[in-house]
C-alpha cells in the first residue's frame, strides 16, 4: 500500500462517517478487513508513522488551545484524529499549527480532536483477520520527548503569540 492509496482509505472512511470518529473508525476497519493481512500492516506502517511525526511541541499547544487544555493522552487522541482528516488538514497542521484555524471546518471539542479508536483500527482489523496480534511494524520507536521547543500551555500570552489564529477563533 502506498501513500496515496492509504489516504484514500482515511479519506473515504471519514466522509462516509461524516465526520464522526468513532464511526469513521468502525467504516476504517470495515474497509481494512477487505484488505489483506499484509495490506492492513502497511496501513498500520503509514499511521503509525505520521503519528510519530505529529509528536511536536508547536502541535500539541494548537491541540491544547482547541481543546481547551490537552493531557499526554488527550494529546495522543489528537494525533490520531489529525490524521483521520486526511491529507491536507495534516500536512497543513505540520506545516503550520495555527493555520488550523482556517483548515478545520465546523469544530466541536466535545466530537473532534479525539480519534483514540482510530488508533486501534489497524490493529482490531489485523486480528480479525489472523487471529493474533500484529507483529512488531518495523518502524523507528516513537520519540522519548515532543520534537520542538516546549510551549508553556498555562502561559495565555505566549499561546496568542504562538497561535494567533487558533486563540483568536477559539480562546486561550
Amino acid at each position: 500500500m502506498d501513500e496515496t492509496e492509504f489516504w484514500e482509505i482515511v479519506d473515504s472512511t471519514r466522509e462516509a462517517a461524516e465526520g464522526d470518529p468513532e464511526d469513521h473508525a468502525e467504516l476504517l476497519v470495515d474497509r481494512l478487513l477487505q484488505a489483506d493481512p499484509d495490506s492492513v500492516l502497511d496501513f498500520a506502517r503509514h499511521f503509525e508513522s505520521r503519528y510519530h511525526r505529529a509528536y511536536r511541541w508547536d502541535l500539541w499547544g494548537a491541540a491544547w488551545v482547541l481543546l481547551g487544555g490537552a493531557s499526554d493522552d488527550a494529546f495522543d487522541f489528537f494525533r490520531c484524529w489529525l490524521i483521520g482528516q486526511g491529507r491536507e488538514i495534516f500536512e497543513g497542521a505540520l506545516h503550520d499549527p495555527d493555520a488550523l484555524a482556517e483548515l478545520l471546518g465546523d469544530f466541536d471539542e466535545e466530537i473532534d480532536g479525539d480519534g483514540e479508536e482510530l488508533g486501534y483500527a489497524a490493529d482490531e482489523a489485523y486480528e480479525e483477520l489472523t487471529g493474533t496480534v500484529a507483529p512488531d511494524l518495523g518502524i523507528p520507536a516513537a520519540p522519548v520527548e515532543p520534537e520542538g521547543t516546549p510551549v508553556d500551555f498555562e502561559n495565555a500570552a505566549e499561546l496568542e503569540r504562538l497561535y494567533p489564529r487558533l486563540t483568536e477563533r477559539f480562546g486561550v
